[in-house]
């Protein structure tokens, strides 16, 4: 059995590092891409993982499937497809590590996955089902993902979902607004950050945990407040955790997933059924994701700034 399965794109993160003697940017690539950082968190801290996605059928395909396997990620159910090149997203980053994005994904291979090219036993196999808003910016990987979906929740998978905004990805931002709701509306779990209840509704992280759990049927809701940590929500009871102390970020590209997985890794690790949980080992999940998020942001890379447990567990021991 799977502990988590997710759908949705890989790429390779371009991130600007220095510039030339003429002042042009140079860029490292890094393998990333949302759903691969989160499992590749969720490998890390002990938990058994595949991929559903499409790459093309070139060196950076290579190099994606190549690190993810590395990882420990089941990679069967990633398609290569020699018709399309694979995603690239540009980065740059400015003096706090804070990230602005740039794609080349027109199209990407990523959304050219068919829900005829699914591994079906993938998300058999898997308690957890995760997927995000990339994933629902065009078809049709659109539809293969929201048919995936639908599959997952016939047979009772638990749901996980991140909007995970990229702006200009998205045509017509109303759009963007609607297919995150209606993934939302489909989750059981979700990690949402400031900027995305800023986009969707404008308001505090105790209203929005509100909105996500009386009006959307989610029931455990972790909202990311960057350097403020994270508030959580779940069952009748709700509470707040900080980052640790001293950490200075380099590059905070795939902090939100590596956040994610870790959460996700340490809900599992109970053996419990999610709604059974008490407060204290849902705060316990959420103070190991804020140190495991954060120590990623000392690191380059998304896929490549996943650190290993006993640092994040050194980093919690450090901060209690």
């Amino acid at each position: 059995m799977l502990d988590v399965t997710a759908i949705g794109e890989l790429l390779i993160d371009f991130t600007n590092r220095s510039a030339d003697e003429n002042g042009f940017p140079i860029f490292s690539a890094n393998p990333g891409g949302a759903p691969g950082n989160l499992l590749a968190a969720l490998s890390a801290y002990g938990c058994s993982t595949a991929f559903l996605g499409k790459v093309g059928d070139d060196s950076f395909g290579d190099l994606l499937v190549s690190t993810l396997k590395k990882a420990g990620v089941e990679t069967r159910g990633i398609v290569r497809d020699p018709s399309v090149f694979t995603t690239l997203a540009f980065v740059t980053i400015d003096s706090s590590g804070n990230r602005s994005f740039a794609f080349s994904r027109k199209p990407g291979a990523d959304t050219q996955l068919s829900f005829e090219e699914l591994d079906l036993l993938l998300i058999e196999e898997c308690r957890i089902f995760h997927f995000g808003t990339l994933s629902l910016t065009d078809d049709p990987v659109r539809t293969a993902t929201r048919r995936a979906v639908a599959l997952a929740k016939e047979r009772g998978k638990t749901i996980s979902f991140d909007p995970n905004l990229r702006k200009p990805l998205w045509k017509d931002l109303e759009e963007a607004r609607r297919q995150m709701l209606w993934g939302l509306a489909q989750a059981d779990v979700v990690k949402i950050s400031d900027e995305e209840v800023d986009f969707l509704w404008g308001c505090s992280p105790e209203k929005a945990a509100k909105t996500l759990r009386e009006d959307l049927g989610v029931k455990t809701a972790f909202i990311t407040l960057g350097a403020k940590g994270c508030y959580f929500s779940a069952g009748d009871y709700w509470g707040a955790v900080s980052v640790p102390l001293g950490i200075h970020p380099v590059d905070t590209t795939g902090a939100g997933d590596i956040f994610t997985g870790a959460v996700l890794s340490r809900l599992l690790a109970s053996g419990k059924p999610f709604d059974q949980l008490e407060e204290r080992e849902v705060r316990e999940a959420a103070a190991f994701a804020c140190c495991a998020a954060s120590a990623s942001t000392q690191h380059f890379g998304g896929i490549p700034s996943v650190q290993p447990m006993e640092k994040v567990c050194a980093l919690m021991r450090a901060n209690a």
